[in-house]
Formats: structure tokens, sequence, C-alpha cells
């Protein structure tokens, strides 16, 4: 077997084991933008080092769903996972979808330019 081969099959046995083998979150969605706010310093015995690394990041601000996937380098259906774990255990709450856009029109322009370039 090549390398390559068993890195995929790590990174799948990995995704497995954080999520428990669950491929989709209880009951809560979480979409790529939801703002994921920390709700509470709750006891963190229990809860995987994932899950911890969620609230530190967390402490200091909160975060999309996208942003906290890209962090911690965690596939989007993990991390929602993850996060319904959290939010059932009342770590977390939700503030809907970032609506303030702080970005100005010239820098939205500068990223479509250099993703038509890619």
């Amino acid at each position: 077997m090549s390398g390559v081969g068993r890195e995929g099959g790590d990174h799948l046995v990995r995704a497995y084991v954080i999520t428990g083998g669950r491929a989709r979150p209880s009951r809560n969605h979480f979409d790529l933008i939801t703002l994921v706010v920390l709700a509470a310093r709750l006891n963190r015995s229990g809860i995987n080092p994932e899950a911890c690394r969620i609230l530190d990041l967390l402490a200091r601000e909160a975060q999309s769903v996208a942003e906290l996937s890209a962090a911690l380098d965690l596939p989007v259906s993990v991390l929602r996972v993850l996060l319904a774990d959290l939010m059932e255990a009342g770590h977390i709450t939700t503030n809907g979808r970032i609506l303030d856009s702080r970005a100005d029109r010239s820098l939205l322009e500068a990223v479509r330019a250099g993703l038509q370039k890619l």
C-alpha cells in the first residue's frame, strides 16, 4: 500500500474516532456561516481534545463554522458533529448567520480576481 493511501486512511480513522463513529450531528444543523459563541464555562471533563480546542478558540471570540473548520484543520462534517455535542451539553450557542460584513467592495473584488486566476 502506498503512503498516499495510508495517509488518507489515517485521516478517515481519525475522523471516525473524533466523532465516535457518527457521520451526522445528532439534531443541530450548522451552516458554514453560522456564528458559534461560547455559552458557558462548564466542566470540560469527558470532552475530547478537539472539542476542547473548539472551546479555546471560542473563548477568544465568536467564530463561524467555516473559520473553526479551517483553524482546527477538521472536515466540516466532523466539526458539525462536535458542535452538536457541545451545544447539547450547553457549552456553545449560535447567533445565526454572520450578517454584518466588514469587508469593503474592493477587498471582495480582489478576492474574486484572485479566485479567477486559479
